[in-house]
């Protein structure tokens, strides 16, 4: 474990230059540029905004804020296991000429969605301000260690789906279904207490139910996240690191036959 740790921290400057790839070449040539990372997400929060406000009404105060809040940070994990299925096969040149800890790959895709991320939480606190609903910053403490946790979660799931996505190419169409599957078992655009009492157990189960309510107890309900369920995340989140390094560790003997 050790050992693979500072192997990769030798190969930390093939990591930024990788990230810094992704984000120079994800909407390379498009007009808009660079202004893809927020319309992107507010195209999102407005289409939801619409349906449960007009159509299936929550009854939320400021819906738009409600949804804002866990939507950009929803849009960074969704990225990450979708896209993330493909960071190893969609490097297949760079694997097959040269010798890194293949690590790296999913590693540097997800940073690079996590820093996508944190710029689009400009429009966050955009809409907060706008609205007129303030800031705590007694509970904004809180909000890099939601993020980290979050960050953790995100890579321990890349790294088992884009090892798998080797082998098993369906696997990349079955995350993006999936994906749109798991925004409903999340409080994203719902509150967690309007889930049936019976059907507790399963949303608890989701890494993200935590995650999702500590970034709205944070920015919507100004207050300290429950430090328990934050720990329970935080369990999950490295649990599925050590599972996926176990799995990619696993996997990677193959790649280059594989791809």
């Amino acid at each position: 474990m050790w050992k693979k740790c500072r192997e990769l921290f030798v190969y930390r400057e093939m990591i930024k230059s990788l990230v810094r790839r992704d984000l120079r070449g994800r909407y390379k040539s498009s007009v808009l540029g660079f202004l893809w990372t927020f319309i992107n997400p507010l195209c999102q929060i407005i289409v939801y905004t619409v349906v449960f406000s007009n159509i299936f009404r929550m009854g939320i105060e400021r819906y738009y804020l409600f949804l804002t809040v866990v939507m950009i940070p929803w849009v960074f994990f969704s990225s990450s296991l979708s896209g993330g299925a493909m960071a190893v096969v969609s490097q297949q040149d760079l694997v097959k000429k040269i010798y890194f800890p293949r690590e790296v790959l999913p590693i540097s895709f997800v940073t690079s969605c996590f820093i996508n991320m944190l710029l689009s939480m400009a429009v966050v606190f955009l809409v907060i301000v706008c609205s007129g609903n303030g800031l705590c910053l007694y509970a904004l403490l809180y909000l890099p260690a939601v993020m980290l946790v979050e960050y953790i979660l995100c890579l321990g799931f890349a790294m088992v789906v884009s090892a798998c996505t080797v082998y098993f190419r369906d696997l990349e169409h079955i995350m993006g279904v999936l994906m749109m599957a798991w925004i409903y078992l999340t409080p994203v655009m719902y509150d967690i207490s309007f889930i049936p009492e019976n059907l507790l157990p399963v949303f608890r189960a989701n890494p993200m139910t935590p995650v999702a309510a500590a970034y709205r107890d944070i920015l919507y309900y100004k207050q300290a996240p429950d430090m328990q369920s934050l720990l329970t995340a935080l369990f999950a989140g490295v649990l599925a690191l050590f599972v996926g390094g176990a799995v990619f560790g696993r996997l990677q003997k193959n790649f280059v036959e594989e791809l």
